[in-house]
């Protein structure tokens, strides 16, 4: 059962970055090359499409490491290693909650002033940025974690 955890784990974190991956370069870059307005258009359209991508690879993500911190607790150097890797995603988690879901949400809505939106969605991409940073870190540290 460790290998799998492991396995959903590791690759869950992957997963999750590649998906923010593809979300930042591909349409980061259709968006930014879009007028404003018609940013929000299409985001209003379109994002619940993105929402529907992150579920799918958190679900794994989390059921591989806390059972990977489970079954590896009495090793404190996988331990130690593990729980950088949830931080990680932990703190993923915590950007798309407290910046993500009201921004995204704003843009949906048009509530924010048209002037505003290339402003934000360079902050949106920055930070989306680090998120795929620690989705990637925290794969590598459940790497880490299997070869300590």
């Amino acid at each position: 059962m460790r290998l799998v955890f492991n396995i959903l784990a590791i690759s869950g974190s992957a997963m999750f970055a590649g998906v923010m991956l593809v979300i930042g370069v591909t349409l980061g870059g259709y968006w930014k090359s879009l007028p404003a307005s018609d940013f929000l258009d299409w985001f209003g359209q379109n994002g619940q499409f993105i929402t529907r991508t992150i579920p799918l690879v958190v679900a794994p993500t989390l059921i591989g490491l806390a059972g990977s911190l489970w079954s590896g607790w009495g090793e404190g150097t996988a331990r130690a290693y593990w729980t950088g890797a949830a931080v990680c995603i932990a703190a993923v988690l915590v950007l798309t909650v407290a910046w993500f879901l009201p921004t995204n949400a704003q843009f949906a809505s048009r509530s924010i002033p048209v002037d505003q939106v290339p402003a934000r969605l360079d902050t949106w991409l920055m930070i989306h940025n680090m998120r795929i940073a620690l989705a990637m870190i925290a794969s590598v540290l459940g790497i880490v974690a299997i070869y300590r």
